[in-house]
């Protein structure tokens, strides 16, 4: 059994919810936030959740979050450099990441030990449009995507200090137009997924855990045949066990699938699932069985349980949340 925390930007709300072991879907609680509330990060030991505030006066909320329920109690807020549309923490859970679309820059903010965020120890800028920022998992490296620069930055990372530094080479550049976005690890340490908002892509690439540095392996596309418009991708996930990836394209409103091969990076499509309408947000729970996906146009989320053979997706449950949802945490439940 897991809980499942939606932001709903426009409601100013995060939805709770419970996620059973069959893919049930039940409400909990709704909590309100003082803004138009978009990304959420969790602490590495699951007891703070942290909360993007992207309306003036742009800030981060911290919740603390009861193992045994999920429900969330409010502890502080604390300003941030900017309207953030991505948070992350480092792999210790002392650093709040996060990065700016709109003013062209991240962050890193020192987090308490009680999960309250300190003032900035690091703003550095970027090339139009950061969207999405972390660290590997030796927590010696740091990547930050910018989309409106088509490059994806690396840095070396002081998890000592929370400075960060250059790495060489400092970038590593996608195709021209392709506008990349969200950035994840393979759990194999071994490669990095990159989708590509603007022309509907997702690329693979070795990571070289030496150097901390991205080399291309391939592009792939996750747009549907019958695909009608401009490419829009958004989310994407990878399951616990390093099997599958999927990806949310919100033109189409749907789900690709891909197998990943563990020797190579190289990914094999599954096909394309039609979900909630303009799919911004989902995440696959612990346990890799379940994925939730959220609407922004629909107001609703979606459960699906991934077949482990073939990594298809089969609707669960369908649950109305707040307005305008966005962002997707699922935890386990002890």
């Amino acid at each position: 059994m897991s809980v499942v925390y939606v932001s709903n930007a426009d409601g100013r709300e995060i939805s709770v919810l419970r996620l059973d072991d069959d893919g049930a879907l039940t409400f909990i609680e709704s909590r309100p936030v003082d803004g138009a509330v978009m990304p959420l990060a969790m602490s590495p030991d699951r007891r703070y959740l942290y909360a993007s505030l992207r309306s003036a006066p742009f800030a981060v909320a911290v919740f603390a979050r009861d193992p045994a329920t999920g429900r969330l109690t409010p502890l502080s807020t604390a300003p941030l450099p900017d309207n953030m549309a991505y948070l992350a923490t480092d792999r210790s859970g002392r650093y709040l990441l996060s990065a700016s679309y709109s003013g062209d820059k991240i962050a890193v903010n020192p987090i308490a030990s009680d999960g309250g965020v300190g003032p900035p120890i690091a703003v550095e800028s970027t090339p139009p449009h950061a969207h999405s920022i972390l660290t590997d998992p030796s927590n010696r490296y740091l990547f930050a995507s910018a989309l409106g620069g088509d490059v994806i930055l690396q840095y070396r990372f002081d998890a000592e200090t929370g400075r960060l530094t250059p790495n060489e080479p400092p970038r590593v550049e996608t195709a021209s137009g392709a506008g990349p976005r969200h950035i994840v690890l393979h759990r194999s340490g071994s490669f990095a997924f990159v989708t590509n908002e603007l022309d509907g892509t997702v690329n693979s690439y070795r990571f070289e855990s030496d150097t901390g540095t991205l080399t291309l392996i391939t592009s792939a596309s996750v747009l549907p045949p019958e695909a009608d418009g401009p490419p829009w991708t958004s989310e994407l996930c990878g399951t616990p066990d390093g099997r599958y990836l999927y990806v949310a394209e919100r033109t189409s409103s749907t789900i690709t699938g891909f197998r990943i091969d563990p020797a190579t990076g190289l990914l094999d499509p599954l096909g394309h699932t039609p979900t909630e309408t303009q799919p911004r947000g989902f995440a696959i729970d612990p346990s890799g069985r379940f994925l939730v996906v959220a609407g922004q146009k629909s107001h609703a989320v979606t459960s699906y349980a991934i077949d482990p053979v073939t990594g298809s997706l089969t609707p669960r449950q369908r649950l109305e949340v707040g307005r305008d949802p966005n962002w997707v945490e699922i935890v386990a439940l002890r």
